[in-house]
């Protein structure tokens, strides 16, 4: 196990009371609680973390947070691999196990890293240019060479053993960061009494203050930190939550987030989700979400051991750990001088201080000059020399001449970018600011404010003093007193400093993207070959396309455009920000909505009793069903069908259809309402009356079918099919809060406040009357076909009575409370002893209407029409509906269309199989000849042989003829006889005795 070589003997912000014992690449190492892996791994002396993905170069770590490019690494082992994960931002943990990416077959030795040599050929765009021909190799050559070479990490393959959540909140203010400004903003708004959120992506609050030396009211930080931190946990209206990044801002002042609630674990602890996907929602909100360095390019810049220089004040004063013994400081603006300070104070040696600016500020030259090193000025690194394992010097240079200075850390600075993704997710495009050299949000989100480095103060000072205004306006903004916090002291920074957006004459490939291997020579071929339009340039080149989404390598490839092309920065634009702002796994987005919870079985009421009984069950949509009800362990599905037929055709049958949606409308124009929805009139309707009705898509094809049912003047219950009963929901919903939001309408579905059965058979009033109240009559004259009246059973149950069929016989529809649903399935068995009632199930009630010619299902495809089903009749002409209009399109209207007849095998034991094409007879089995398919075939019917219906070109005129039923994936050909498609009782007459 490797030492801890270059940490720091004291300081920092990590528990040096307890070790953590970690592995990368199989090697193992020590750190301590507080520390990253990348940390860790830069205490450990660890410098070569990963391999780029085009050229497969080695790369160091860059940066010390979200942004990183390259310390991309996989963690943990089996079903928990998790690959792409920001080494910066890692949790170290005991046991955590780290591999490196791309590589193979080690990372030292890398076979891929050949790509090197071939750069000149792989310039920006040679996809697109190399895979043009021969047009043959595309499918089995270049597709399956790219997709080999393609993707970072490796997923598991196997299924995430770990839950995550989901959760709502709502906050007078929420505060996204929490460095200097976002904590002033939180305490100024937690004083007030607001409702706070204060979110932050690290595990640590404090920002920059856990990164940079400061001194506050003449102490260290670290004790004004820990005081405001312990105030904001007091303070019963502020919810902090750490380890949340802010990845998304939506409409209606809603916010994405994720916590990482167990990912600083080996596994969640019991009961505990991995991650926590947070929708907030918040009256105002403060951005103090901070900013992002800019690398420098120059020649080779990309060797490990080239980092941003404000990570190496993070790693040095946070983690005690040293990237590096001898260092070069490249800095265009005053930041430098923090760094140069940190260095000298950490013990390291600072070989130069190097500032391409020409004249340097009085911050920087004092840094250098207490360090005891030479400053540059005017100067820059045109290359870095070294090796896969670092950086081991820097050609410089100057007004002099040029030198070459040994070191194994170069710490760069390009300047600061505000961190405004979040302001631009609703569309609203950064601005330049000339005067931070940098792009600021422009018009913002509404209820949004921006404090702090994130509108371009990069002042520890100036960031507190506009966090407690932003919070004060925030609070003032919801009614709340202001309470203001005293402001700190601090001493007086200097933040001046220059854009260098490439050093010109480097040697050796100067990178803007690290990570997808684009140069500035990339970015010059884009704008060569007409590519300047920056969102154009990204997809040319793949800049800005990797995992950290541009974050350093953006705004200095805008730079570069502008350089070239000679524009202004604000001519050449920005690229798009959407969310999210950091990778979010797809299974936070999912919550425990998977396997069996992404849509939970619903069970009806009726289930207990059905199970009692012996019933198998199916899935039916979301509920599970019973199939059928076996009377012995050894009989099928077929023989129990059968049995259930015959018993309702010949006496009564119960079938649970409680599944079937049910909503409930009201309201004064309900009647206008459904008018407009469904193809045939049901304003005209009376009360206690049930018509069945069509209702079309606005393509004009079939949506769903049902009966509605008028209990009262303004009291509407429509059923649908269970398969559609949600799309029907929704579609009702749009269409009274969007196309006719004038008229009086109220709906909810009631699915699940219902329990029904469907009574069916010659028997079935009989069964009835020894239910029903004795008031209530239910004679024939009394209570006629599609009838429907509330009523009470069983000596007061609150019932409704619904007498319509979907079977061909005389049959009900009963419902009652969901409570009594059982007792209800009771009582019919019991009751129904004496007329030799059974219960049935779905491959009954799929025999009976079939056999009635009933559309279900198969023939409810979303590719139908009502021409189609034989329902043209119930189109209305003298009302408008959605969907009239598409309806009537000539494709719809075409005589040779494919509408719904019945088949019957001319050899009547011949089997039929749903899915059939029918072809002519003689005819070749292909495409060019096909007339339909078969939608829906009962194995057995009433008839004594199998049945089937089916769209058929030109059905109707064809009755009588024989087609043939091809059936390619059952291997048969049946010739089938086509015929109506009412098998049973044609004229009706049964249902209506």
């Amino acid at each position: 196990m490797s030492s801890q070589s270059h940490r720091l003997a004291s300081g920092g912000l990590i528990d040096r009371s307890q070790s953590i014992a970690f592995s990368f690449d199989g090697r193992h190492y020590t750190g301590h609680p507080g520390d990253t892996l990348a940390s860790a791994l830069v205490a450990n002396g660890v410098k070569l973390v990963g391999r780029s993905f085009k050229f497969h170069r080695p790369r160091g770590i860059l940066s010390s947070g979200p942004e990183e490019p390259n310390a991309l690494v996989e963690l943990r082992t089996g079903a928990r691999r998790e690959p792409n994960t920001r080494a910066t931002q890692v949790e170290l943990f005991e046991g955590l196990e780290a591999r490196s990416q791309n590589r193979w077959p080690s990372l030292e030795f890398d076979i891929l890293s050949i790509n090197g040599l071939a750069a000149p050929l792989l310039k920006a765009g040679f996809y697109y240019k190399t895979f043009m021909w021969p047009k043959s190799f595309w499918e089995r050559v270049y597709e399956p060479l790219i997709r080999r070479a393609a993707g970072l990490g490796r997923a598991s393959g196997v299924a995430d053993p770990d839950c995550y959540e989901k959760t709502h909140a709502h906050c007078d203010v929420l505060v996204i960061g929490a460095g200097p400004a976002g904590l002033m903003a939180a305490l100024t708004a937690g004083r007030s009494g607001a409702r706070v959120i204060l979110v932050e992506q690290d595990f640590q609050l404090g920002g920059r203050l856990l990164d940079d030396a400061v001194i506050i009211d003449d102490a260290p930080g670290d004790a004004w930190l820990a005081s405001v931190v312990a105030e904001l946990e007091s303070l019963p209206e502020v919810r902090i939550l750490r380890r949340t990044t802010c990845f998304g801002t939506f409409d209606q002042r809603n916010y994405g987030a994720l916590e990482r609630v167990s990912d600083h674990l080996l596994a969640p602890p019991e009961h505990q989700p991995r991650q926590r996907l947070w929708r907030i929602t918040a009256n105002q909100t403060i951005l103090a979400s901070g900013s992002i360095e800019r690398p420098l390019v120059f020649g080779d810049n990309d060797r490990p051991g080239v980092m941003l220089a404000g990570a190496v004040r993070s790693y040095l004063n946070r983690y005690a750990a040293i990237p590096g013994r001898s260092a070069v400081v490249f800095a265009t603006n005053d930041s430098a001088a923090r760094t140069v300070t940190d260095l000298h104070a950490a013990g390291v040696a600072v070989a130069a201080v190097i500032d391409p600016r020409p004249q340097s500020s009085t911050a920087v030259a004092a840094a250098a000059k207490a360090a005891g090193t030479n400053l540059i000025m005017g100067g820059a690194i045109t290359r870095a020399h070294g090796s896969k394992h670092g950086v081991q010097s820097v050609a410089v240079v100057s007004a002099s001449g040029e030198v070459r200075i040994d070191c194994d850390l170069v710490a760069v600075s390009g300047g600061w970018n505000p961190t405004i993704h979040l302001t631009s997710h609703t569309g609203h495009k950064p601005v330049w600011s000339p005067q931070i050299g940098s792009f600021v949000a422009d018009r913002l989100p509404d209820g949004m404010r921006v404090a702090g480095a994130s509108a371009g103060d990069f002042t520890t000072a100036g960031a507190m003093f506009a966090g407690a205004a932003m919070g004060a306006a925030a609070v003032e903004a919801r009614g709340f007193k202001v309470r203001k916090p005293d402001m700190p002291r601090l001493a007086a920074e200097s933040i001046s400093g220059e854009p260098l957006w490439r050093v010109r004459g480097a040697k050796g490939k100067a990178f803007i993207d690290f990570q997808n291997d684009v140069t500035d020579t990339d970015v010059e071929l884009a704008e060569r070959e007409g590519f300047r339009a920056i969102e154009l340039m990204k997809r040319y080149t793949t800049l800005g396309m990797a995992t950290d989404q541009g974050k350093t390598s953006n705004v200095s490839a805008i730079g570069i455009m502008a350089e070239i092309t000679g524009r202004e920065m604000d001519k050449v634009g920005t690229t798009t920000f959407r969310p999210p702002f950091t990778p979010v796994a797809i299974a936070a987005f999912a919550g425990h909505a998977r396997g069996k919870d992404f849509r939970p079985t619903r069970l009806t009421p009726g289930h207990a009793w059905a199970a009692e009984q012996g019933a198998v069950f199916v899935e039916a949509g979301p509920w599970l069903r019973a199939q059928y009800f076996p009377k012995t362990p050894n009989e099928d599905w077929l023989t129990a069908a059968k049995r259930e037929v015959t018993a309702t055709r010949n006496a009564v049958g119960f079938c649970d259809v409680s599944t079937l949606g049910k909503i409930d409308l009201q309201g004064r124009d309900a009647g206008i309402f459904l008018d407009r929805l469904y193809t045939n009139t049901f304003s005209t309707l009376a009360v206690g009356k049930v018509r069945y009705g069509l209702m079309l898509r606005e393509d004009g094809l079939v949506l769903d079918d049902g009966t509605t049912s008028r209990l009262a003047e303004n009291r509407w219950l429509v059923t649908t099919t269970t398969g559609n009963a949600a799309r029907v929901m929704q579609h009702m919903e749009f269409c009274a809060q969007v196309l006719w939001p004038d008229l009086d309408v109220q709906m909810v579905s009631v699915t699940e406040q219902w329990a029904q059965v469907s009574i069916a058979g010659p028997r079935s009033r009989d069964l009835l009357r020894k239910l029903v109240d004795p008031q209530h009559d239910i004679s024939n004259d009394a209570f006629p076909y599609m009838a429907a009246h509330e009523l009470s059973i069983c000596g007061g149950v609150r019932a409704r009575l619904f007498r319509i069929s979907f079977s061909g016989e005389l049959a009900y529809e009963l419902a009652v409370p969901a409570r009594y649903g059982d007792a209800l399935m009771r009582v019919l068995a019991t009751a129904g002893t004496e007329f030799g009632a059974s219960p049935y199930g779905t491959e009954a009630l799929s025999i009976m209407r079939i056999e009635k010619g009933h559309a279900a299902g198969g023939e409810l495809s979303g590719q139908t029409t009502a021409r189609d089903l034989g329902l043209a009749k119930m189109m209305s002409t003298k009302k408008d509906y959605v969907g009239r209009m598409l309806s009537q399109r000539e494709a719809f209207l075409e005589k040779d269309r494919p509408t719904l007849v019945g088949f019957k095998p001319v050899d009547r034991a011949q089997p039929l199989g749903a899915g059939a094409h029918f072809i002519e007879v003689g005819a070749d089995p292909v495409i060019a000849n096909d007339l339909g398919y078969m939608t829906s075939t009962a194995a057995w019917s009433t008839l004594g042989h199998a049945i089937g219906l089916g769209l058929l070109a030109g059905g109707l005129d064809r009755i009588g003829d024989t087609v043939i039923a091809h059936d390619s994936i059952r291997g048969r050909s049946t010739p089938v006889e086509v015929c109506h498609p009412v098998f049973y009782d044609p004229q009706g007459e049964k249902l209506r005795v």
